[in-house]
């Protein structure tokens, strides 16, 4: 129930008597209260009356300074620097105390106050975005806006700065224990998280090719094994944007390719009846969540990520693919500069849902042409520079029977796909082999794996 000032208005939610009660408790047991305070990430902003705003201040920054916290101490230092009256005096500090029955109650009283801080922040950026709609903006863009900024409200209430010598410890023990990709979302592929260490939070991943690679059977086999935790990992939920694609033809694809069954058989016999009954069980136990709306602009994207992130708590995020998407607010400067646009969008995205995310992109024609014989480079990634640029791995797929067929075929090489890590931020560059299945729309492990200087190891 809202308070009312003498004018009839509404005043912004807030309790005097948590407030004082955080205040009154950090007074009694200063260095539990005051750390209990750091932990929750409690701020002076947080206290609504602006003298408990003043006085939470100058605890934090007698905490700083290590010095003594109590009644005479506090109203010393107050007085040194002229704002012991600011506060209300030594009658005012003293009357905290006493209206204080415990601090044991301090984690109480702390969140009462957080509750209220959020109360007033969501206020506030309703008004802003009420103000904002009187703009000539654009309305998506707006919309698109306000969502992220209630989201970064919501992360904001729960987000705690670690100890830093804890994060130390803590990376340094995933290290020496061989657990390090348990910081990350492995991709399935042995050779391949050997070389990346899994897709880590905040990374931009981007699997370029030219059309018919497999760029898209590649990108669900990782769902797939992300989602349904490959041999016995941890199970990640996963959010897919399909925008070449409907949600049907996906799931047909990824049963088909679950089963071991050629999609365009004509007669499916009992055995590949049960296969296929197998791997809609397993797959219906994953936790993937397909949008396979069309034509998406980018910030509405953004935002149905978002959403993804807020209902199911998406690990990984795949998008099929760059070059469908739009950028309104750049598609008048070119496609060049709506393309870096994009890029910087999405890479701004995953920074901040904390998640990697997996982007397709098309590569131009030019492995196609001279002596490549299919072979892609960085330079190939089409549209714009700025892909390569925002990126933290570029993976480019190849599969040299496409191009010799007659070769690779009498030598065995016809399920040879190659995954050129050509840039990695983090770790290593060279080439992953592995099998491609085209009648299953499938990629395996292979047993060898080639180096950056091509020879195998």
């Amino acid at each position: 129930m809202s308070s009312i000032d003498q004018s009839g208005r509404r005043l912004p939610p807030y309790s005097e008597e948590a407030e004082r009660g955080v205040l009154g408790s950090a007074l009694i047991e200063s260095t539990r209260v005051i750390e209990l305070c750091s932990i929750k990430s409690l701020s002076a902003d947080s206290f609504y009356v602006p003298a408990h705003r003043l006085l939470f201040e100058q605890l934090m920054g007698m905490y700083q300074r290590a010095l003594a916290i109590d009644l005479l101490t506090v109203g010393e230092d107050l007085k040194k620097g002229g704002r012991l009256e600011q506060t209300g005096g030594y009658a005012f500090l003293e009357g905290l105390i006493d209206s204080t029955p415990t601090s044991a109650h301090a984690e109480y009283y702390i969140e009462i106050v957080q509750q209220k801080h959020l109360l007033r922040r969501i206020i506030g950026q309703a008004a802003e975005a009420i103000d904002h709609c009187y703009t000539d903006e654009d309305a998506e863009e707006l919309l698109s806006r306000t969502e992220q900024a209630f989201f970064e409200l919501n992360d904001k209430k729960t987000a705690s700065s670690e100890d830093w010598k804890n994060v130390v410890y803590k990376t340094c023990g995933q290290i020496i224990d061989g657990n390090i990709l348990d910081s990350g979302v492995p991709t399935g592929f042995a050779d391949l998280d050997k070389e990346l260490r899994g897709l880590h939070r905040t990374d931009m991943i981007v699997l370029a090719a030219r059309p018919s690679m497999g760029k898209t059977s590649l990108a669900m086999n990782i769902a797939e094994h992300a989602a349904l935790g490959r041999t016995g990992g941890k199970k990640h939920a996963v959010g897919v944007f399909s925008l070449e694609m409907s949600q049907e033809q996906l799931v047909r694809r990824m049963l088909y390719s679950k089963a071991g069954v050629p999609a365009w058989k004509d007669f499916f016999s009992e055995g590949d009846r049960t296969r296929i009954s197998s791997a809609a069980d397993q797959l219906g136990k994953a936790t993937i969540i397909v949008d396979d709306s069309a034509g998406l602009d980018v910030m509405d994207l953004r935002a149905r990520a978002r959403r993804m992130k807020r209902i199911y708590n998406v690990d990984l995020i795949v998008i099929d693919y760059l070059q469908l998407l739009a950028d309104k607010r750049r598609s008048r400067e070119g496609r060049q500069q709506e393309t870096a646009s994009i890029s910087n969008s999405i890479k701004a995205m995953a920074k901040e849902l904390d998640i990697p995310v997996l982007i397709l992109s098309q590569l131009s024609r030019a492995p196609e042409q001279g002596t490549r014989d299919g072979k892609p480079r960085l330079s190939d990634l089409r549209d714009s520079g700025a892909i390569e640029q925002d990126a933290d791995v570029v993976l480019l797929l190849q599969r040299p029977s496409y191009y010799n067929k007659e070769q690779d075929a009498a030598s065995g090489e016809d399920t040879l796909a190659i995954v050129d890590i050509a840039k990695h931020r983090n770790g290593p560059t060279g080439e992953v082999k592995l099998n491609f299945f085209r009648e299953y729309t499938r990629f395996e492990d292979r047993d060898t794996r080639h180096g950056t200087d091509g020879a195998a190891e």
